[in-house]
């Protein structure tokens, strides 16, 4: 596991970055953690920085310095989602013939033969 020091941390209205101290950047978007999507601007602010990692204790959520640097799975049917906020996956599943809790609560989604990772339950946390 690689020491990672973080010099600096900052918030836009999507991402949560870090710079560390060999000027390496990284972001994790709010919207890949169910508790930081629905959460406020003021209550994403509340964060602590440790020696590991980002806090959000009234929100019980924790980031790691070290999931800020692994590679992530590319996840085409996630980031049509995420780019289209007006989709209605639950009306997507319909429309496929799948249930919309299957479609939002398994890690691989089958449709026509196919598996696509679940857009919904991809999580980076450690």
């Amino acid at each position: 596991m690689e020491n990672i020091i973080v010099e600096k941390v900052w918030l836009t209205d999507t991402e949560v970055w870090i710079r560390t101290t060999d000027f390496r950047e990284a972001c994790e978007r709010f919207a890949d953690y169910q508790r930081l999507k629905f959460t406020t601007p003021k209550q994403r602010e509340n964060f602590q920085v440790g020696d590991f990692g980002i806090r959000w204790e009234e929100l019980d959520e924790d980031l790691s310095f070290e999931g800020f640097f692994l590679e992530k799975k590319s996840n085409p049917l996630y980031d049509l989602f995420i780019a289209h906020p007006e989709l209605n996956a639950a009306a997507i599943a319909r429309r496929l013939g799948m249930s919309q809790s299957l479609f939002a609560h398994t890690d691989e989604v089958p449709v026509n033969g196919y598996r696509f990772s679940n857009p919904i339950t991809q999580d980076y946390t450690t």
